[in-house]
């Protein structure tokens, strides 16, 4: 077999370094895959753990309108969201696979910070609780947010649920 090097150009040089190029992707996508799905579930875990916790306690409270939270705070009256939050990060046991030392925290608007609009940074695998209290009145709403896979604003990469007391 004999191999014609004078035919071979500036074309078929970028031509083959290009299948390398995604070659490689491919092969760098499959090996870091379950990697990144280990810590997109682990994040999805997290919020559920902390929505899990909430409706726990709306219906705890549901139950016996003169209880206290487990943070403190009257079930018939307004609940703080710093003090539900500092109860969560103290003793829920979160674990944010992106940050050591962000897991969950209080934002005016959990929806943007979960799905990043307008150019807004997100911060990946942090749990945000709505800041304004958490009102006694029914039908009063907090709304939970995460990312948990980068671009946070594509569909399937953000989790948001609303709570209702």
């Amino acid at each position: 077999m004999k191999i014609n090097l004078k035919k071979f150009g500036l074309l078929e040089a970028l031509v083959i370094l290009s299948v390398i190029y995604v070659v490689g992707m491919l092969l760098w996508t499959v090996s870091t895959r379950p990697a990144v799905e280990a810590k997109a579930n682990l994040v999805k875990e997290n919020h559920k753990k902390v929505v899990d916790f909430i409706n726990s306690e709306i219906n705890q409270c549901g139950s016996d309108q003169n209880k206290m939270t487990l943070w403190g705070d009257p079930c018939n009256g307004e609940w703080i969201s710093e003090k539900v939050v500092k109860y969560i990060n103290n003793n829920l046991n979160i674990k944010n696979p992106f940050s050591e030392d962000v897991k969950v925290k209080t934002d005016p608007d959990p929806r943007i910070k979960a799905e990043g609009k307008a150019g807004q940074s997100t911060e990946m695998g942090v749990i945000f609780v709505m800041s304004s209290n958490f009102l006694p009145e029914p039908g009063s709403e907090w709304i939970v947010g995460t990312c948990f896979k980068s671009p946070c604003v594509a569909a399937g990469n953000n989790e948001l649920t609303s709570i209702y007391r």
